[in-house]
């Protein structure tokens, strides 16, 4: 994405799985929710693996070990190595190895992805703050995480202990609705010692660092379904992004969406990846993607046409970022919306 505030997406003659080498995937709202796939999701990925493109799979999610999630993917049918996984667990234990010795103890507050990651980098985990530790590292730990546990984090950094966090996403979604994430837990943290943790997961540099040395990428597509962590995290590592509508974001979100958080394309789901991306063209008084022309009228988007629901939100996103300019979008969406389908 260039410097200049992004005021439509981006067309792309080319289908994606060729104009970019590789596909750096969220997981959940993505490829699964709630441990199941996506619909769509296992073709697509098998015919954009079988055409080259070479697939990673990206997590702010540091309860599994990449072992564990590329069985799961298999499981799926969506065939994956241990090496295809880049877990925010993975970012932070980097960034704790940065600065404290090898073979010190951290505490931990998560789950066995968190464990295994602070192995790896010759750190030795710990699970109470009466164990000698020299810094904390939180993680999300399941559904099923007790209280006791961010007790013992609070107990640690009250103490003055270091903390880091592996990722701050308050939400996550669940086969039952969206369910509160690791982010909701720092805060619990947060509350109780005062403190601030370092924070290595989308959208912030380390995890942007850590995939890009675990994966190679010359040409990467970063592809996600939230704003505030994977396409933030795209824009502020200057690489493009493909916003899938499979997980948490939906298509109001998107059109309010401020320049940081604002997709290069945008599609329905993992099919996107097999296609070219439609051109938005058109000015201020309007802006025509496939049959729908979109506008401003008051203090209201409008649209007029017919075609793709997708057409019709692409040409929507233009008319509410240029309107919006460097801010967020405020104008009424509810009724384009409902007048394309979405």
């Amino acid at each position: 994405m260039s410097q200049q505030t992004r005021t439509r997406p981006d067309a792309s003659a080319r289908a994606l799985r060729e104009a970019y080498d590789t596909a750096l995937l969220d997981l959940d709202g993505v490829v699964y929710a709630g441990g199941e796939a996506i619909a769509h999701a296992v073709d697509a990925l098998r015919v954009a693996r079988q055409g080259g493109m070479h697939l990673a799979y990206v997590t702010n999610n540091a309860l599994r070990t990449p072992d564990a999630v590329a069985g799961h993917l298999t499981e799926l049918g969506v065939p994956a190595e241990a090496g295809d996984v880049i877990t925010s667990a993975q970012a932070v234990a980097r960034l704790i190895a940065d600065q404290i010795p090898q073979g010190a103890r951290v505490l931990v507050v998560g789950g066995d992805g968190l464990r295994i990651a602070l192995r790896e980098r010759g750190l030795v985990p710990v699970e109470s703050a009466d164990d000698g530790p020299v810094a904390v590292a939180q993680g999300y730990g399941g559904p099923d995480m007790s209280w006791g546990r961010l007790a013992e984090a609070s107990y640690a950094v009250a103490r003055g202990l270091p903390w880091f966090a592996s990722n701050t996403d308050l939400t996550i979604p669940s086969p039952r609705g969206i369910a509160p994430g690791n982010g909701a837990a720092v805060e619990v943290v947060r509350i109780a010692t005062g403190a601030e943790p370092q924070v290595a997961g989308k959208p912030l540099p380390p995890m942007h660092r850590e995939t890009i040395l675990r994966t190679g990428a010359e040409r990467p597509l970063v592809v996600g379904d939230r704003l505030d962590t994977d396409i933030e995290g795209a824009n502020a590592g200057g690489v493009d992004s493909l916003l899938v509508l499979t997980g948490v974001t939906d298509a109001a979100q998107l059109l309010a969406a401020a320049p940081k958080y604002r997709p290069t394309y945008v599609d329905a789901d993992l099919r996107g990846l097999l296609t070219g991306q439609p051109e938005v063209s058109g000015a201020d008084g309007g802006f025509t993607c496939g049959g729908w022309t979109a506008s401003v009228r008051g203090e209201a988007l409008v649209i007029d046409g017919e075609g793709a629901a997708l057409d019709g939100l692409r040409a929507l996103c233009a008319a509410a970022w240029t309107y919006a300019g460097d801010g967020e979008c405020g104008l009424d969406a509810g009724k384009a919306l409902a007048r394309v389908g979405l």
